[in-house]
């Protein structure tokens, strides 16, 4: 037997260990599964054909290559690999834990991923957690066909569209494409040390929302923990509020100079990039339009499933404007839940000022420009419906950006929330 057959039995632990989630040996449960019908969880989209290609250049698709070389017992060319995957990302830690196993394993069998002596078990427990994320998150993209639940209509100039699983560290980029989500590129992304479901300030959580980026930070203005910049986002928007969720100051941002990229748990909330992902991203986000939409894991919607829901939406808001147009104050109510509350009034009293608002009015007119309309992630089924409100009647006429909350009670979709975005 050669030396370099003896040395398989120690380097292929490495794969075993790192991999023992059942990324190369996967069971049925795990096999991706085409949606014909209603929603389905990300572990259930089809693997792409497409990933069985040998990787490119990307440190994901890197990986990838590296096992696939010590899987073949190419182990020079394993080490070659990681040592290009270093030079291109000097501070890329777990290259350098991968490439320190592969060195050792030339001298004795190894006991597990990271076994070298004194290595810190917690940090290489992240490490082999960024290790499996990354991977699965390569071999596991989404379908061509299905689509993210929650991206029912962007509005004509919205370009893209951020969708985060964090069960699956995982930033999904869509582009609009007519009006229909298209998978564009997908990244591995950290949250918060305590995973997700934000609820108080300093709880260490990502939230889990519907949401939008409201501003760029540049790095020259950010400490070097932010990397190439930050894009914040309105954590805690109206729903989270009303929810009692607060805390303050989710970004999405870069990482310091000297970490190419963090444990999937890793932030006080916000939601990390390695900087030449967030470089990619930022190429495309529109400061006040890009929605970013966090899950705990995503749902996926055949294109029928997702046309029908997006057809259930489409024809409640309709039914909502033109009874307001009709003038007929109460049919125009029901559209609203008993639990409605904004800006201080409750259902009640939002009832008894339409009431009397539309005594006064002769006709009414109501158009509704540039419509989004994105299902919230989580228990509820509860949407996020944006719109330019173009309003005219017989004594008054204004232009406003609204934001309304729909939430589907005993079978129909009703308003219960309502205000400036």
């Amino acid at each position: 037997m050669s030396m370099r057959s003896s040395r398989l039995p120690a380097l292929t632990v490495l794969v075993f260990v790192i991999l023992s989630a059942g990324l190369y040996f996967l069971d049925s449960s795990e096999k991706g599964r085409s949606s014909s019908g209603g929603a389905t969880k990300q572990g259930e989209a089809p693997e792409n054909p497409a990933l069985a290609a040998l990787p490119g250049d990307d440190p994901e698709s890197a990986l990838e290559g590296i096992f696939a070389e010590i899987e073949a017992n190419r182990l020079n060319a394993a080490l070659q690999r990681v040592e290009d995957l270093i030079g291109r990302y000097p501070t890329f830690r777990l290259a350098h834990l991968i490439k320190g196993d592969l060195l050792l394993a030339r001298a004795r069998p190894l006991s597990g991923f990271g076994a070298m002596e004194n290595a810190p078990a917690e940090k290489v427990a992240d490490l082999r957690a960024e290790a499996v994320a990354r991977l699965k998150g390569y071999r596991f993209r989404p379908s061509a066909e299905n689509v993210p639940r929650y991206l029912l209509r962007m509005r004509d100039d919205q370009r893209y569209a951020i969708v985060i699983d964090t069960t699956k560290s995982r930033l999904y980029l869509y582009r609009n494409e007519n009006g229909r989500p298209r998978f564009e590129m997908d990244f591995y992304m950290t949250q918060g040390r305590l995973g997700a479901g934000k609820f108080a300030e300093g709880d260490k959580r990502t939230p889990i929302g519907t949401y939008h980026v409201t501003s760029f930070l540049p790095p020259e203005k950010l400490p070097d923990l932010y990397g190439h910049g930050a894009f914040p986002i309105n954590y805690p928007n109206e729903w989270d509020k009303r929810r009692g969720r607060g805390g303050s100051g989710i970004w999405l941002h870069g990482t310091s100079s000297d970490t190419f990229s963090r444990p999937p748990k890793a932030s006080d909330g916000c939601v990390v990039l390695a900087n030449p992902d967030f470089d990619r991203l930022g190429t495309l986000v529109q400061v006040g339009l890009t929605p970013v939409i966090i899950s705990s894991e995503v749902e996926w919607l055949s294109p029928n499933a997702w046309q029908q829901e997006r057809q259930e939406l489409d024809t409640s808001i309709e039914a909502w404007r033109a009874d307001w147009e009709s003038l007929d104050t109460e049919r125009y109510l029901d559209h609203y839940s008993p639990d409605f509350k904004s800006g201080g009034q409750d259902f009640a009293a939002f009832a008894r000022q339409k009431r009397a608002v539309n005594r006064g009015k002769a006709w009414i007119k109501v158009k509704l420009d540039r419509l989004a309309v994105f299902r919230n992630p989580g228990p509820e089924d509860l949407a996020v419906v944006t719109f330019d409100q173009v309003y005219e009647s017989s004594n008054l006429s204004n232009t406003m950006k609204k934001r309304q909350y729909w939430q589907k009670e005993n079978g129909r979709w009703k308003i219960i929330y309502e205000g400036a975005a």
